[in-house]
């Protein structure tokens, strides 16, 4: 109990590092770590496009359904049939931040996003599509 006390008296006296944030007043500034688990973003480069092929891994192992893929079939400049995604549905709500479907996506299209305030009156605005509308498939990933 000592030692412990005299760790509080030491950070009393002398704080040094302050790591507690003044939020909601330093939202402008406010810089979360790279280690931080928001939510599960696709990133898109400045042509809207993404990495993701559709293949359905991400949705097979997310242990509690979060992840929902709609894919359609269309033909490419060759002519033949090839999967690409309509719809990627994340549900926020039903996310555990477990990290496989980020971990076990084959073409790196998942990441963990940024933002932290989710907080909403109905639980359908914790249900995003993860594609941006008119967005396609990078030309280098196969």
């Amino acid at each position: 109990m000592w030692a412990g006390m005299r760790i509080t008296g030491k950070y009393f006296v002398s704080p040094g590092e302050i790591v507690t944030e003044q939020y909601p007043e330093n939202r402008a500034t406010l810089k979360m770590t790279d280690r931080f688990k928001g939510e599960v973003i696709m990133p898109h480069d400045e042509n809207n496009q993404h990495r993701c092929t559709g293949c359905g891994v991400c949705e097979m192992n997310c242990p509690n359904g979060s992840i929902e893929i709609i894919t359609k079939r269309v033909p490419d400049e060759n002519g033949k049939m090839v999967r690409v995604i309509d719809k990627h549905i994340y549900h926020l709500s039903m996310c555990t931040f477990c990290e496989l479907c980020i971990k076990t996506c084959p073409s790196d299209a998942l990441a963990w996003g940024q933002d932290f305030e989710h907080a909403v009156f109905t639980r359908s605005r914790l249900t995003k599509v993860l594609n941006k509308p008119g967005s396609s498939l990078k030309k280098e990933v196969k």
